[in-house]
Formats: C-alpha cells, sequence, structure tokens
C-alpha cells in the first residue's frame, strides 16, 4: 500500500469517526432533555445537517482529500480564537439543551411551517457552504495563513471577504427554528457576535501574515453582509 493510500484511508477512519461522534452527541443533546427520541424537529435537524455533511465529505475524499483533512483540523493556536471556540462551545450546548427540554415541556413550540421554511433556510446555507469550499481550498477551520496561500477574490469573495462565515451564520440563527424552539433562538443569536469576535482577530493575523489581503480589503469592503458590515 502506497504512501497516499494509507494517508487516505486514516482521512477516511478520521472523518467516519467525526461523523459519528457528532451524530450521538447531538442526538444525547437533544433527545436526552427531551425525554424521547420522538422528537420529529430533532430528527429532522439530524437529516438535513449530517446528511448533506455526508455527502459533502464523499466528495472531498475524492475530490480534495488535503482540503477535508483541513476541515476536519479544529485545534486552534491562537489564544483569542481558543476563546472563541469555548464560546462556541456553550452556545451550542445550551443551546440544544433547551430546545430538548423546550418540546419537553412545550414552552413555545413553533409551528411545522417553521420547522420546513428554516429547513430550505439552511440548505440554502449548506449550499453556500459548499461553493465556498469549492472556491477556497485554504479554507481551514482553524485562523491561520498556510504555505503558498493566496488571495481568492472572486465568486463569492468578490462580495465579501467571509463568506463562510455569512453562510454558516444563515445556517446556525436556522438551527433552533426546526427544533421548534423560540427560547433556543434566543441563544443562538449570540453567534454572530462570535463570529464578529473571530472575525476582527482573523482579520489582523491575515493583515500580518498573508500578501495582498490589505489591498483586498480595500477591494471588497464588506465582511459578512454587503452594505451593513
Amino acid at each position: 500500500m502506497s504512501v497516499v493510500q494509507m494517508r487516505n484511508n486514516n482521512l477516511l477512519i478520521q472523518a467516519i469517526t467525526k461523523f459519528f461522534a457528532g451524530f450521538l452527541l447531538i442526538s444525547v443533546l437533544l433527545f436526552l432533555p427531551a425525554g424521547t427520541l420522538h422528537y420529529k424537529n430533532g430528527w429532522i435537524f439530524i437529516s438535513v445537517l449530517l446528511i448533506p455533511m455526508l455527502i459533502m465529505g464523499i466528495v472531498l475524499i475524492i475530490k480534495n482529500p488535503e482540503l477535508l483533512q483541513k476541515r476536519l483540523n479544529a485545534k486552534e493556536s491562537e489564544s483569542e480564537q481558543k476563546k472563541i471556540v469555548i464560546f462556541s462551545g456553550i452556545m451550542f450546548l445550551l443551546g440544544f439543551v433547551t430546545a430538548g427540554l423546550n418540546y419537553r415541556f412545550q414552552w413555545l413550540m413553533l409551528p411545522d411551517w417553521c420547522m420546513i421554511a428554516f429547513s430550505l433556510v439552511f440548505l440554502l446555507g449548506y449550499a453556500m457552504y459548499a461553493e465556498v469550499l469549492r472556491e477556497n481550498t485554504y479554507l481551514s477551520r482553524t485562523v491561520e495563513v498556510q504555505e503558498n496561500q493566496k488571495i481568492i477574490d472572486t465568486g463569492l469573495y468578490g462580495i465579501v471577504r467571509h463568506p463562510m462565515y455569512t453562510a454558516t451564520i444563515l445556517m446556525f440563527l436556522s438551527v433552533p427554528l426546526i427544533l421548534g424552539s423560540l427560547i433556543s433562538f434566543v441563544i443562538f443569536l449570540f453567534y454572530p457576535v462570535i463570529i464578529m469576535m473571530r472575525i476582527r482577530n482573523e482579520e489582523k493575523i491575515l493583515e500580518n501574515g498573508l500578501s495582498g489581503y490589505i489591498e483586498y480589503k480595500k477591494k471588497v469592503k464588506y465582511r459578512l453582509l454587503p452594505f451593513i458590515w
């Protein structure tokens, strides 16, 4: 077996392990507080999250295993980013558990049409996310400047400087609405704030380490939303 085949096999095992670990974690955070497996909104969310993720993973391991490896690497080296990751984890934990409890006690359940509508919005965000991955092969999950990294200023990167974060905000603000919990939605409103903190620190790193980034900022003025920020 060649070195490349061994590396790809290890990558496949790592990807499968993380996929099922994510499934188990989300299931525990949703269905345990809900007190039942008959939480329809929870299963819908898991489906719209994990089925596209599985498809995307298969495409990446065939077409671009290097990018998949970058996406699987979630260990931040920057102290500021480590804090942001912790804040994000707390938000997701509270948001999912609250959604499960909301279903168990029927506090403020949203109608089924809301679940369907925002499932479509979530998938739209996923499509944007996939397009960003196609455009930018340097798209690591951690904030870093990679060797031979170049500025991407076409496609979605010609509209905003951080289209991946725009996509994830669209996705994750849809999550509590898919889960049917207005209370959980309030918790998830912290996500855009967390992303703004991440971007401010990330842009300092890119300005210092990525050639041409300051010029790119002048060309593409908005970070997340055209004409807003």
